[in-house]
Order: structure tokens, then sequence, then C-alpha cells
């Protein structure tokens, strides 16, 4: 089974590079993030067309997540991250697919640091880190998939030094990031590349894409369970030379069973 994740920047916007790749990839479930578009205006009938179910969880403009399998039913089990009641971001949507529990996510950026937006990132990662624990003691195959807005590591980004202060990069977001995994959780694109860059998003200014200077902020996150069953990880960087396309490329792993 091949998964995938792609924060596609505005999903109406760009409805034709995602549906070419959807086309040209055939993933069997895919985790989409910055919908930018409100629950009514999602694509659900072009989606379908292709042969893709869907569940999503928009937001007018901003954020917004979504599910998509050809594989199977997709079995809800969450809309929104536990742990604050009051907050009204899409960000977090989990759902049984084929067997596997996925939590599709996109984690606050948090620029500028310091400030408000920072230290939403820094609550919603630790309510991330919680949910995940718990996911964990579940003892099924899980995994956590999306947008996580963070460079793990100086091999997870062109020029480290230039990002010390960038809320990506900054050393409290990489510690948070190395708690979560130090839960029990396998970063399944550096257990199979683990020497290898691996961007997964360049921004648009200065040739950033045809010099390669990217970042790899888009994970997969695995339980030891389904860890076991890891056969392939990579990145699909061709949509990301296509005329409007996203600032992302897909990220993918492939599955055994």
């Amino acid at each position: 089974m091949r998964i995938a994740t792609y924060n596609v920047n505005g999903i109406n916007g760009r409805l034709p590079v995602l549906l070419r790749w959807l086309e040209e990839a055939s993933p069997d479930v895919v985790c989409l993030q910055e919908l930018k578009a409100p629950d009514d205006a999602f694509p659900a009938a072009a989606l379908r067309d292709l042969g893709y179910d869907a569940i999503w969880h928009g937001q007018s403009r901003w954020n917004g997540v979504a599910i998509a399998s050809r594989v199977g039913e997709i079995h809800e089990t969450r809309w929104g991250l536990p742990g604050d009641p009051d907050d009204r971001q899409s960000r977090y949507l989990e759902a049984a697919v084929n067997g596997v529990l996925i939590g599709a996510l996109y984690l606050p950026n948090g620029n500028p640091r310091p400030g408000p937006k920072f230290d939403y990132k820094m609550r919603w990662f630790a309510r991330l880190a919680q949910h995940a624990r718990s996911l964990l003691d579940s003892g099924l195959p899980v995994m956590l998939a999306g947008d996580f807005n963070v460079m793990p590591t100086a091999l997870d980004v062109y020029k480290p030094e230039r990002w010390t202060d960038d809320a990506l990069f900054a050393p409290e977001v990489r510690a948070a990031w190395a708690s979560l995994v130090a839960q029990g959780w396998i970063d399944a694109i550096r257990t199979v590349h683990p020497d290898a860059p691996m961007y997964t998003f360049w921004k648009y200014w200065r040739q950033s894409f045809e010099r390669d200077a990217g970042l790899r902020i888009d994970h997969f996150l695995l339980s030891p369970p389904l860890a076991k069953r890891l056969e392939a990880a990579g990145v699909d960087r061709t949509p990301r030379g296509w005329e409007k396309t996203s600032d992302h490329a897909p990220a993918w792993i492939e599955l055994s069973g």
C-alpha cells in the first residue's frame, strides 16, 4: 500500500495539479494539507471521478486537512486534535483506512518567533505529543502524516545557519520533535534515507527549486507495528516543477501487506 502526504497550498486553486498528480502517481491513500477551503467547497466530486473517496476538515482561506483513499472505506475516528476545545483551526483529522490508523496533520508554522503564533505552535505540538502517546499505547498500526513545519536536523535544511531563528528550525521546536519521536515513533523517510536531504518544500522565490534550496518538513511517523511493514519511502519531486504548483512536493511511503 502506497500512502502519500501532500501540502497542496490551496486545493481549488491548484486542483489541476493535484488531479494530474493523482492520475500519474496513483497513491492508495493521500493526506492533504492547507486546503484553504471551507467544508462545502471541497472538490469531492473531482476526486471521486478518479476513484478516491475522501473526508475533510476544512476552513475558509486557511489551513484544512483531508484524507483520500482508493483502497477501501475511510472510517473517521477523530475530527480535530484533542486538548483545547476552543481551538477552531482545522489542522488534524484521523481515520482508519485499510487496516491502518492515520493521523493527518498540519502543524502550525509559528512565525514570527517569538510571538503569539509561535506560542500557539508550541501548545499545539504539546497537545499532539499527548495524543500521540495514547495512539502508541493502543498498540495499533498507526501513523502520523503531514506537514509538521519542522526541520528535525541540519540535514533537513539547506544552509541551516540561515534558519536558526526561524520557527521551523528553532531549538525548542526541534526539541519538541525529538521528544515526540522518542515516544517510540519511527521517522519513515529518514529510516530509508539516513544520509540524504530528501527535501519536500522549496520557496517560490530566487529559483529555490532549481537550486535545490529546500527543506524537509513533511513527514511520516510510524508506530513500531507499522514500521515493520515499511518497504520504501521517498519524495515525488516532479509536481514541484509544474506550472501553478504547490511549494511542496508529495512525500510517500510503501507498506507491505
